[in-house]
């Protein structure tokens, strides 16, 4: 059977959604959609000191994820596993490895992402450098506070997922992610908020949620573009 683009990943959108903007690299040709880490260590390089994007939701707990990059064919590609379906919140949901902050085990959320990553799929600290640590942002249903770090790999990563946590690993080049074919974006309202929430349709699993959040903003400064005033994924998506 054929596979369908986006996958079967329940969107529990409100009745009320619209079709949102294009993406920001939407005129950007195909040959500078490809960067290699070299490109991305010198455009992370600029980026301003990480802030909290949006209200801080009351009683979140800390968290973080790592952005695992590794080139191969000469172009960057990033790191992202899928969750089962029995997982207690974020079921069958594309992510980046990480977890809650854990007092008494983690130093800083830094340790979190590299623990969680190391539990989560086998990548061992020692072989990530951390580069750069991006804006955190909020979730509604789930109540964390996600500090993203993004992690260089010197080669591509020989992976061993826990089955408990992760039953798919996706290696995607950022070349994909930046096909505006790829990218959608709808406005969704709801009785507290009027928000974005961006979608990144791969050929059989959606990326969306807080997830596609952090790669938005990610993406959006790598090609040195920024959204509108009101444009920038700040809001807590529900169920994110």
């Amino acid at each position: 059977m054929a596979t369908r683009p986006g996958g079967r990943q329940h969107i529990p959108r409100p009745a009320s959604y619209r079709p949102g903007g294009p993406p920001a690299w939407a005129t950007l040709p195909p040959d500078a959609r490809r960067f290699t880490l070299t490109d991305v260590r010198a455009r992370l390089a600029s980026l301003p000191p990480a802030v909290q994007r949006g209200p801080r939701v009351e009683g979140s707990r800390e968290a973080a994820v790592l952005v695992p990059l590794y080139e191969a064919g000469g172009e960057t590609h990033v790191v992202l596993i899928k969750r089962p379906e029995t997982m207690p919140s974020h079921r069958g949901e594309i992510a980046f490895p990480g977890g809650k902050f854990e007092p008494g085990v983690d130093a800083g959320l830094r340790d979190t992402a590299l623990r969680e990553a190391e539990e989560e799929v086998g990548l061992a600290p020692a072989l990530v450098e951390v580069v750069s640590q991006l804006d955190g942002i909020g979730t509604v249903a789930t109540r964390f506070t996600i500090t993203p770090f993004v992690g260089f790999l010197e080669e591509r990563p020989v992976l061993a997922p826990n089955p408990r946590e992760v039953v798919r690993v996706l290696e995607v080049p950022l070349s994909e992610l930046l096909d505006p074919g790829v990218y959608r974006e709808e406005r969704w309202d709801t009785h507290t908020a009027d928000f974005d929430v961006h979608f990144y349709e791969l050929e059989d699993e959606t990326v969306w949620g807080a997830t596609a959040r952090i790669l938005t903003s990610f993406l959006t400064h790598l090609v040195a573009v920024h959204f509108p005033a009101g444009r920038d994924g700040g809001f807590p998506a529900p169920g994110a």
